[in-house]
């Protein structure tokens, strides 16, 4: 058997000598693999970036502030989906296909009864139409759903199709938007449409992750000899929590400028934070890829990753460091160029963030216990950094951040590659 043209066999049952020629070949294979994957999550990018963009020329201001208000709560309560497509595929990865649906079912229907008995809440604090927050329960549903599917082609490393079935998961949650704004619908009709897409995309994400006579695990998956044990709802709160937690400690020092500088400079911190999550988020295709591999516990991999994620944020620090004030000025114009010379620093936090989000999922997939704890221990160090000893300036908080992605950083490294883990 293959899957998307690699073979399947049971590493543990093989002599060392093939194990190393499967390795070889899994290593050409992940090249194309993360070609496609690359290219789904820019096209996944380009697609959330072009709504608010037809929202700028279609909507009137407050109308462009409600969606766009909405859509970020709809980001937010998104996380669980995230995490449940972790915990899946780490779950698929060692154990081999078992029944998630009804959990993951159970998931998302629980998300969704928290969105809707929010929204009278949301309606009045943030003064939105009681539609638009009335549709964030069937958005939210659809998205934390898609996880479960997302998560069994990761486990199975069937990436050519996880590539597929990401295209169709963010056609289905933007592709409406995109054509309710394009006709004038208004947000509340565009999001009504966005709603039923997102709906309509989930049968085609579960045909893509359905067996076939040329998919299962890929070669060094499942142990043969490991107990059936079905995936658990602890299992996926812990995923959860540590994606919340990523998701928290990576947006903290942008919520602390905000709350500790003048307009002004948390206006510049702002543009700043740009840098930073384009270094985090540009080499998440390797978490991606390796996470299968991270949940057999094989070092190789990890290190493996980690070297590649160390190599890219070095290389996109020396390019802020060359091109700082460009950077700058197409991120934000030329107000902002007085911060130029802090671009170096925005991109080693994200990079650095970067690491840490990487050891993260290796902690969750690998089953170590509160995986998220160094996360949030690091996240209170920072707030009582930013608030008791900082200066209140962009560079004060900056430098917080900073130090706070290094060390949670070098934390996670040594717990990832002591002698011993738990």
């Amino acid at each position: 058997m293959t899957t998307d043209g690699v073979p399947v066999v049971a590493e543990a049952t093989r002599p060392a000598a093939e194990r190393r020629a499967a390795r070889d070949i899994g290593v050409v294979g992940l090249g194309a693999a993360g070609v496609a994957v690359t290219a789904a999550t820019m096209l996944t990018n380009g697609l959330a970036y072009l709504v608010p963009m037809l929202g700028a020329r279609q909507l009137t201001a407050p109308d462009l502030g409600a969606l766009a208000t909405v859509l970020a709560l709809g980001a937010i309560a998104a996380v669980p989906g995230f995490g449940l497509q972790i915990a899946v595929a780490a779950h698929r990865a060692r154990r081999g296909p078992s029944g998630t649906l009804r959990l993951a079912l159970c998931t998302a229907a629980v998300t969704a009864a928290v969105t809707l008995a929010a929204a009278p809440v949301l309606t009045v604090a943030l003064r939105l139409p009681v539609a638009l927050t009335l549709l964030l329960a069937p958005t939210t549903f659809a998205t934390v759903l898609a996880g479960c599917w997302l998560g069994e082609l990761q486990g199975d490393q069937r990436f050519l199709r996880l590539s597929a079935a990401m295209i169709g998961l963010a056609a289905g949650r933007y592709g409406g938007l995109v054509v309710g704004l394009a006709l004038g619908w208004g947000p509340v009709g565009s999001l009504l449409l966005g709603t039923l897409t997102g709906l309509l995309a989930l049968p085609l994400l579960a045909r893509l992750a359905a067996p076939t006579t040329t998919g299962g695990p890929v070669a060094g998956g499942p142990d043969p000899g490991a107990p059936d044990r079905g995936l658990t709802g602890r299992q996926v709160m812990t995923a959860c929590a540590a994606t919340l937690a990523m998701l928290v400690i990576s947006y903290a020092d942008l919520l602390l400028a905000r709350q500790l500088l003048p307009a002004g400079g948390s206006g510049g911190y702002a543009v700043g934070s740009i840098l930073t999550k384009g270094a985090l988020w540009a080499p998440q295709v390797v978490t991606l890829l390796v996470l299968p591999r991270l949940a057999w516990g094989d070092r190789r991999a990890r290190a493996l990753a980690l070297g590649l994620i160390l190599a890219c944020g070095a290389l996109l620090v020396a390019a802020s460091a060359v091109a700082g004030e460009l950077a700058f000025r197409l991120v934000g114009g030329s107000d902002y160029l007085h911060l130029a010379g802090e671009a170096p620093l925005f991109a080693a936090t994200g990079a650095l963030y970067a690491v840490v989000f990487m050891l993260a999922n290796d902690r969750v997939a690998t089953g170590a216990r509160w995986p998220a704890a160094p996360l949030w221990v690091a996240t209170a160090g920072l707030v009582a950094a930013a608030l008791l000893v900082a200066p209140r300036t962009v560079e004060g908080v900056l430098t917080c951040a900073l130090v706070t992605a290094a060390t949670t950083a070098a934390a996670m490294s040594w717990l990832a590659f002591r002698p011993t883990r738990g």
